[in-house]
């Protein structure tokens, strides 16, 4: 998590009530349809796949490597049943980290305050950049930035959830690699 923001030992040292560490299976999940995210997810080793169905489709919104966090925003913040699911897509060992427990620290702890900000903040901005992207570039575009700054994703997961998380078709995923 120093990865994140520079924690002083002291300041993990008020974390750690706060922290469970869990291994999770492939295919497992760290969080469910349904659930409220009560917890930010930090995968120290792994890599694990966040989607949600729209019309009985999986989207895939975003893929969460090692030494990243992750969490239902919406969930985590407004306290309400997330639509998000966060899957692993390998074995993992995830560090959660207690959404209680950093709300109570950050009222009295600016070290730690300062980490949960460079965390949202953090997420903000890949949000953004995510829309962006899906905005403002085409689908050739997305996948060769994929490549540039991603490419151990392509390694990793099957060629529909790429497409799906490009916001393209598979057909037309497969027609973008054929060109390049």
């Amino acid at each position: 998590m120093r990865s994140i923001y520079p924690l002083s030992d002291a300041g993990l040292e008020l974390l750690k009530p706060f922290i469970a560490k869990k291994h999770i299976s492939k295919g497992d999940f760290i969080l469910r349809k349904d659930e409220t995210c009560r917890h930010i997810y930090f995968v120290n080793k792994g890599f694990a796949r966040i989607f949600y169905f729209k019309n009985g489709k999986e989207i895939t919104e975003w893929f969460t490597a090692e030494k990243n966090f992750c969490f239902s925003i919406t969930s985590y913040f407004e306290e309400k049943p997330s639509h998000l699911i966060i899957e692993c897509l390998e074995d993992s060992e995830v560090i959660y980290l207690s959404k209680e427990g950093l709300d109570k620290l950050c009222k009295t702890q600016i070290e730690i305050s300062n980490f949960f900000s460079k965390m949202i903040s953090g997420a903000l901005i890949l949000s953004q950049k995510r829309m962006d992207s899906i905005q403002f570039e085409t689908a050739r575009q997305r996948y060769e930035q994929l490549i540039k700054n991603q490419p151990y994703i392509l390694q990793k997961v099957p060629l529909q959830y790429v497409a799906s998380f490009l916001g393209i078709t598979s057909e037309t995923l497969s027609r973008i690699r054929t060109q390049i």
